[in-house]
């Protein structure tokens, strides 16, 4: 399958796999061995596609999801193990400190992209998993998927994915699940807000995915980058400069080209070309 341009030239690690139909790029998370943990390997991978993809405005999404049923186990126990003589030779802890703050940056980059972020959770969806999940604008669970922050319980903590738990269930949920290492189904993840669907088997699971593409491909491909970055800004920035600048990307919106073609789209009842074209 032929990849845009923007991903041609990557020498991608083979802990990932990249598929591209339309606009919707696929990235499996691939260690089945391993219930696709997270190796260091994958997260340099990972950070490698979204800053190739970042202004490349031909791919409307990212659909992530793992190999052979699981979504992501965590952080790989075996690299933080190998790290024990890095630390050792440096003398201090800061090894450690760089794998795991590498890990937060790569949250943080899939976060804060452009494009539209599915996740689609199976199997396992744990620690560093969780927190994937927890940075998704759509995440569609199958009801049997195990999700939890399983890290006080192995003596380590949830360090880099702490924030984004919280902002997605907050922090009355967060401090339940972190500090008592609950694991609970795809049915309690939709309950606290984790999830946005849960479905009971592959085929559901497939049909959903398939109409949120639909949705996803029927927006407009600037309004909803710009869309997406306004709603974060939500979070961080006071309210009167914030609605002064909004109103001004909506006037920019309103005379563009995208939002003549959907204002015309829609007097004469037909799909704006970023549908047929997509």
């Amino acid at each position: 399958m032929t990849l845009p341009s923007s991903l041609a030239d990557l020498h991608i690690d083979d802990s990932i796999q990249l598929e591209q139909s339309g606009g919707i790029l696929r990235l499996w998370l691939n260690r089945p061995e391993s219930r696709n943990a997270m190796s260091l390997n994958m997260v340099k991978a990972i950070q490698q596609v979204f800053t190739a993809i970042q202004d490349d405005q031909s791919i409307r999404a990212v659909v992530i999801r793992g190999k052979d049923g699981h979504f992501c186990a965590g952080g790989d126990i075996k690299d933080m193990a190998l790290l024990r003589g890095e630390a050792a030779s440096a003398g201090s802890n800061q090894p450690y400190a760089d794998f795991n703050r590498q890990f937060g940056a790569m949250i943080e980059q899939v976060d804060q992209a452009p494009q539209t972020v599915v996740a689609v959770l199976e199997g396992a969806v744990l620690g560093g998993g969780f927190g994937l999940a927890c940075i998704s604008d759509v995440a569609i669970s199958r009801a049997d998927a195990k999700f939890g922050l399983p890290e006080t319980g192995l003596g380590v903590i949830p360090a880099q994915i702490a924030p984004f738990v919280v902002k997605r269930i907050g922090l009355t949920q967060a401090r339940r699940i972190a500090l008592l290492g609950n694991r609970f189904d795809g049915n309690t993840a939709l309950q606290l807000g984790v999830v946005h669907e849960v479905v009971e088997h592959e085929t559901a699971l497939e049909l959903s995915l398939g109409i949120v593409i639909e949705q996803i491909l029927r927006a407009a491909p600037h309004a909803s980058r710009v869309t997406k970055a306004l709603l974060h800004r939500t979070l961080t920035e006071p309210l009167k400069p914030l609605l002064d600048d909004a109103a001004q990307q909506f006037a920019n919106a309103v005379s563009s080209a995208e939002g003549m073609e959907g204002t015309m789209a829609f007097v004469q009842k037909r799909n704006p070309n970023w549908v047929d074209g997509s």
